[in-house]
């Protein structure tokens, strides 16, 4: 199987979620990578169950692959942004609730993956506490995953607690390297603030990536920008996912674009195909 293309419903958070993924198909993506929230898949919903039944068969109606990511930024707090994390002083444990559920989602979706990130270490607290914290977190969650044989991928995210893939290397390892718990890459992350360069993390990834977004960066500066508007050198990225044997989605993460939605979609599409011709590497889904 070779490199398999996705795009973000966040980036999408205008339309119905039918008509988003409509949208996304039609583009020639082979898959979504979807975000629990309110305008979509709300995942505090009455009906989460019937909700998700009928979102499982549009993706098949439509021949998506699905991941599901949990970076909804008011699904839990109407006041504060991604409160609460696994982080937080108080309310931790309603996110490890979120990511239960999202858990139990992705195993009625059949989706790849979930994707989840540490969050943002309050203001006076040591490393230490956030240590304990985050790992006490995250070890219910993956139990829910073991048992569900749901495969989770843990995102470094620019100015949270664990901002670079050596954190999540060290985060597996407090948790015992657990087979189950993999790495969601933003390449664009690799631009704002890894040490390493792109394809240089993708390789130390190596097996380990379970999720792949993409989207365009500059360095120092984490705002997600559309391909060829900052620094990657996408090219050397996707080639480097190929080399690395990667077949799972690589999905663009445009959160601030659902404004323009299609037309961003589409000149994502095109940027990817010349950017995979570029690099001599292969994908799946037919030209439309």
């Amino acid at each position: 199987m070779s490199l398999r293309l996705g795009y973000g419903t966040n980036g999408f958070g205008g339309h119905r979620l039918d008509d988003a993924l409509a949208v996304i198909a039609g583009l020639g993506y082979d898959g979504a990578a979807l975000t629990l929230d309110h305008p979509h898949l709300d995942p505090f919903a009455d009906d989460l169950a019937a909700r998700t039944a009928a979102v499982a068969r549009r993706l098949d109606d439509l021949g998506l692959a699905v991941v599901v990511e949990t970076g909804a930024r008011y699904v839990m707090d109407p006041w504060h942004k991604h409160e609460p994390t696994l982080v937080s002083a108080v309310g931790r444990e309603r996110r490890t609730d979120l990511l239960r559920r999202a858990v139990r989602v992705a195993a009625d979706l059949g989706a790849e993956a979930v994707s989840f990130w540490s969050g943002t270490l309050p203001e006076g607290t040591d490393e230490r506490t956030g240590w304990l914290r985050l790992v006490d977190g995250v070890a219910p969650v993956l139990e829910e995953a073991e048992r569900l044989g749901v495969r989770l991928a843990f995102e470094p995210e620019p100015g949270m607690f664990v901002d670079t893939l050596d954190g999540v290397l060290e985060l597996r390892s407090r948790l015992g390297d657990p087979e189950p718990l993999g790495v969601t890459l933003d390449v664009g992350h690799c631009v704002c603030n890894e040490p390493r360069s792109a394809p240089e993390t993708v390789r130390a990834a190596g097996p380990l990536l379970a999720n792949v977004q993409v989207d365009d960066m500059r360095p120092g500066v984490h705002e997600h920008l559309e391909l060829g508007e900052g620094e990657i050198d996408l090219p050397a990225v996707l080639g480097a996912l190929v080399d690395a044997g990667y077949t799972g989605l690589a999905s663009m993460e445009l959160p601030r674009h659902g404004h323009a939605a299609p037309a961003v979609a589409a000149r994502s599409m095109a940027a990817l195909r010349r950017a995979l011709a570029d690099a001599g590497a292969p994908r799946t889904a037919t030209t439309t």
